[in-house]
């Protein structure tokens, strides 16, 4: 018997580099993506995406920031569109496939690199009592 509980949340983080400019300052395509998204990964979408840009005063950093809530948390992305470069975090309690995320990010953002990282949050002893 494990001496863990089951995990609480999964956390996918994506970054994505060379990814071509058009792709990244096309608010409509990043709209459209996360629509795809949340479907993929099977996922209900609470309200439409916040979408805003930011840091135009900043080469590295000026891009879009996308948010979207989701029934079991929340899809954030950055878009650093003068570097070609993607930042992504999905986290959810309920677990979803990853390289099914990771297909449709390609598809949208057609980036030259990824690097992936998952993370298992919550696993905590079995031991711990709940907060009373």
């Amino acid at each position: 018997m494990s001496e863990h509980q089951p995990i609480w949340g999964q956390h996918l983080i994506l970054d994505l580099a060379g990814c071509p400019r058009d792709r990244l300052i096309d608010a409509d395509n990043l709209r459209a993506w996360v629509k795809e998204l949340v479907d993929a990964i099977k996922m209900k979408a609470y309200g439409e995406p916040q979408l805003e840009h930011f840091a135009t005063h900043s080469f590295d950093a000026a891009g879009y920031t996308l948010l979207q809530l989701i029934e079991t948390s929340n899809i954030c992305a950055h878009f650093a569109e003068n570097l070609g470069q993607v930042y992504i975090d999905i986290f959810s309690c309920k677990t979803f496939d990853n390289e099914e995320a990771v297909k449709v990010c390609r598809k949208y953002f057609e980036p030259e690199v990824i690097e992936q990282h998952v993370l298992e949050r919550g696993r905590f002893p079995a031991s711990l009592k709940k907060a009373s």
